[in-house]
């Protein structure tokens, strides 16, 4: 990777934990926590995936214990929404933008985390899908909601794409750069259209009729 690649990367990495974090504290008021349980389910939403990833696959030290700061500014940014929230329902569009960004960012960092270990395709891509997701699915859990990931909106199926898309691109020859600037230009544009359009995953509906 370049030094202008892992620059643009770690700049969309620190716009998504911000992000990530910012709407964690959303989360923590509509459940009405105090401002501890705000500042706690900031980095837990924004460092969550990540950390699960290391812990599964003994890569260690984890991010945050590696760089303290994070917690520093992830707890910072949730605190920090509390004086802004009444202003952020304008604010609504510009984060899902940095949501998504977050996520074909964060699906890119897991893929090439767990390449760089030489793991298994499978779990590669498993790799992208959990560091992308699963802090959202901590925060839905601490919040007593239906983690997102489980709803039938495209989110685990766009992590997947871009980490298809990235690996595929390595496995066909492409630089590592191209590479991962196409897979999270083309994960993008997928979440994009996806909201915009309204797509998702056909549910499952099951309803027990016998007596």
């Amino acid at each position: 990777m370049s030094i202008n690649s892992a620059l643009l990367l770690l700049t969309f990495y620190y716009v998504a934990i911000v992000a990530d974090a910012m709407t964690a504290a959303l989360a923590a008021g509509r459940r009405s926590m105090d401002w501890m349980g705000v500042a706690m389910l900031g980095p837990i939403t924004a460092l969550g995936g990540g950390t699960v990833r290391d812990v599964l696959f003994q890569h260690y030290p984890l991010t945050w214990v590696h760089n303290p700061a994070l917690l520093l500014i992830t707890a910072g940014a949730s605190l920090a929404t509390i004086a802004i929230a009444r202003y952020m329902h304008h604010l609504r569009r510009l984060f899902l933008l940095l949501d998504a960004i977050g996520l074909v960012a964060f699906s890119v960092i897991g893929c090439n985390i767990a390449a760089e270990m030489k793991l298994p395709f499978l779990i590669i891509i498993a790799s992208g899908m959990i560091t992308g997701c699963v802090g959202g699915v901590l925060r839905d859990i601490l919040c007593d909601d239906i983690p997102l990931l489980f709803r039938t909106e495209l989110y685990a199926t766009v992590s997947i794409f871009t980490g298809l898309v990235y690996m595929g691109g390595q496995r066909l020859g492409a630089p590592h750069d191209l590479a991962a600037l196409a897979a999270m230009a083309a994960g993008l544009t997928l979440r994009l259209l996806a909201l915009r359009f309204g797509w998702s995953m056909p549910k499952f509906v099951y309803t027990d009729t016998l007596h």
